[in-house]
């Protein structure tokens, strides 16, 4: 009884020591616009997983399988020789417009994200244009308690944020709102 009890009183001394002890929580995030283009002409822009030229932040784009399951892309950011981000398609349907994709390798200096996987999607509007949305999921930078301001969630939100916003608003003024 009394081992019983030495138990108790240690896991109730600890468990609240253990609740504060958790890692990072996975972040979501969802932007979208619309714009005055019919779905199947946004499509054609940007629905090709190795084609991702419509962004401007990317220098150039590089890949292969084309848009089958586990196509893989190389971005290069910026310039050439610039920054890389690679990709790996795990879903993709031209008829519903849409596909989804997984980060493979990031420097966290450049995206501070850790498994990161996201969707992009194009859907008919009410007056003939388009919603285009994007909305991915990911973990900081930083996989540890108190992580270093450039690697926390607030740093991870902020970026991807800012990739998703440049994209969308490069759209919008291809295709107009």
């Amino acid at each position: 009884m009394g081992q019983l009890r030495n138990f108790l009183l240690t896991f109730f001394l600890l468990a609240p020591a253990i609740a504060f002890a958790h890692g990072p929580t996975r972040q979501k995030l969802s932007l979208a616009v619309d714009v005055k283009a019919p779905p199947a002409e946004v499509w054609a822009v940007i629905g090709n997983f190795q084609d991702m030229s419509w962004h401007p932040a990317v220098f150039s784009s590089t890949g292969t399988g084309d848009n089958a399951i586990d196509a893989t892309r190389v971005l290069t950011l910026g310039k050439e020789g610039g920054p890389t981000i690679s990709e790996q398609l795990y879903k993709y349907d031209a008829t519903k417009m849409t596909y989804s994709y997984r980060i493979t390798a990031v420097d966290v200096a450049v995206l501070p994200v850790t498994n990161y996987s996201s969707h992009l999607t194009v859907t008919p509007t009410a007056t003939g244009g388009s919603h285009i949305e994007w909305r991915g999921a990911f973990y900081r930078g930083y996989p540890n308690n108190d992580p270093p301001e450039n690697l926390n969630d607030a740093a991870a939100i902020a970026a991807v944020t800012g990739v998703y916003k440049a994209g969308l608003d490069a759209l919008e003024a291809k295709f107009g709102k």
